[in-house]
């Protein structure tokens, strides 16, 4: 199966307060590496209003970290979710996502 087929067929376990846009911004970070809202935004992710505070959601559930103000990398945790190994609806918010 190619990856454009895959990718189309997924079937990650997203939790109540996920929205489209959070696997985008998950797989743009996986693919590229420790990005910013506003590189988010360059390669075509949400704009980066959207991505900075979708981010911030994300990091506060642990699937990203923020490595420097600004600056978010994928966790152990995100990747597993984009793997369809983990269920996001499990997670519980991280005491330190700051």
């Amino acid at each position: 199966m190619s990856p454009a087929t895959r990718d189309s067929d997924t079937m990650r376990k997203q939790a109540d307060w996920m929205v489209p846009s959070d696997d985008r911004i998950l797989e743009l970070i996986r693919e590229y590496g420790n990005l910013t809202p506003s590189a988010i935004e360059a390669k075509g992710g949400p704009v980066r209003q959207h991505a900075s505070s979708r981010c911030s959601e994300l990091a506060e559930y642990g699937l990203l970290e923020q490595v420097h103000r600004g600056l978010y990398g994928i966790t152990e945790e995100g990747t597993a979710y984009l793997d369809e190994e983990l269920d996001a609806s499990e997670l519980d918010l991280v005491e330190d996502a700051d």
